[in-house]
């Protein structure tokens, strides 16, 4: 026989049947406080009046001497006065107690009415935004809690839950598009070789040299694809977060990344120069080298015939930093987001047949952000880019 699953709001010795609320508690907390304020201040009423404090005021006016006149069997009338004046006080403090716990009582109930409804009426709009909150899904993120009203606490939890949903609604948006922008990315080229190898094999005709061209060209697209894949895994890896931080000198990677050549990724002529001081960070070493890798072959790729590509490290302002400048078509400042979007390629950029994948700059953006590093890019009147990097400053090891 099965036994009786415990709900999971009842405890110890509180009811099933009753649901907490913050309303019920907090009428239940103003009850309370108000009981215990009105229970002190009868009791130290109580006691000030039955005590007698000396400013209550003269007490039982005091006989008069005896005198020759009287005699000594005459009875003292302050005695019988002072008898009757105590079971009079005694009876007033009855009464007092009386009446005063009788309407303490009374404004008792009423002070849990009024904290039942004042709670109500300063927890509506919690709950507006609870209801709002559970009506808005992963297809509904525009909609908005914009709670009303002063610039209170309740005001601002509001206020950090729409920029919260500005945040999701942005991060959906931007996983939306790489989505689908990856996919026509791996799509066309895999359309292509596959209808480069139909068109090959539908040929009976088709000689040797024939068929190895067609290999060699669905070679090329495959290692593109490659590329592009590797591409993808160090965007999502850098926008994880870093797992380790160790540290990494600047210089060192950017001087690899002069060194190598570069002669088939831009246009003819493309001169490197490199202006390298020691700039220590904290970091992911195969993530430092990608980020400079690509800035490096981003100024190759979109420069002009007979152009130049400046590296720069070092300390700016105690901050390490990384300069890359080139020269190029102009970029407008209107454009300069873009560039770091996924897949997405200016009109500049397809000079001379030289297109990239157009994720380059969207990896270097997650990187640095991945480091909390300040990535800034300027158009340059001449032309080109010029694309900062500014990493925290840390400690010598």
């Amino acid at each position: 026989m099965r036994r009786p699953r415990r709900s999971a709001r009842s405890g110890p010795g509180r009811p099933s049947g009753i649901r907490w609320t913050i309303r019920l508690r907090l009428t239940l907390l103003y009850g309370v406080l108000f009981l215990v304020t009105g229970v002190l201040l009868l009791t130290a009423v109580y006691l000030l009046v039955a005590g007698r404090p000396p400013w209550a005021g003269a007490g039982l006016p005091t006989p008069p001497a005896e005198s020759g006149g009287l005699g000594a069997g005459v009875p003292d009338p302050a005695a019988g006065l002072e008898e009757r004046l105590r079971q009079q006080r005694s009876g007033y403090l009855k009464e007092l107690l009386t009446a005063s716990g009788i309407a303490l009582a009374l404004l008792t109930f009423l002070s849990v009415w009024l904290g039942w409804l004042m709670a109500g009426r300063t927890l509506r709009p919690l709950r507006t935004m609870a209801h709002t909150a559970k009506a808005i899904s992963a297809n509904d993120l525009h909609r908005r809690l914009g709670a009303p009203g002063p610039a209170d606490e309740i005001k601002e939890l509001a206020d950090a839950f729409d920029a919260l949903l500005d945040h999701l609604e942005g991060a959906f948006e931007a996983q939306r598009r790489f989505v689908t922008n990856a996919s026509h990315e791996l799509r066309t080229p895999l359309t292509f070789e596959r209808s480069l190898l139909e068109i090959t094999l539908a040929d009976p005709d088709a000689s040797a040299a024939e068929l190895r061209e067609t290999c060699v060209r669905v070679l090329g697209g495959n290692a593109r694809q490659e590329k592009l894949i590797e591409a993808l895994l160090t965007l999502a890896r850098s926008q994880r977060g870093l797992d380790r931080r160790v540290p990494v000198d600047l210089a060192a990677p950017a001087a690899e990344s002069l060194a190598r050549p570069h002669t088939a990724d831009g246009p003819p002529g493309v001169r490197l120069r490199g202006d390298l001081a020691p700039a220590a960070v904290l970091g992911d070493p195969p993530l430092v080298e990608r980020l400079i890798a690509n800035l490096v072959d981003n100024a190759v790729r979109h420069n002009v015939p007979d152009g130049e590509v400046r590296v720069w490290t070092g300390l700016h302002e105690g901050r390490p930093a990384l300069r890359v400048r080139n020269t190029g078509p102009k970029v407008l400042p209107a454009q300069v987001d873009l560039i770091f979007q996924p897949f997405q390629r200016l009109h500049a950029t397809r000079l001379g047949g030289h297109d990239g994948q157009g994720i380059g700059l969207s990896i270097v953006a997650a990187i640095a952000a991945a480091h909390d590093a300040d990535l800034h890019a300027e158009p340059l009147p001449e032309g080109g880019l010029e694309i900062r990097v500014d990493f925290p400053a840390v400690a010598r090891w």
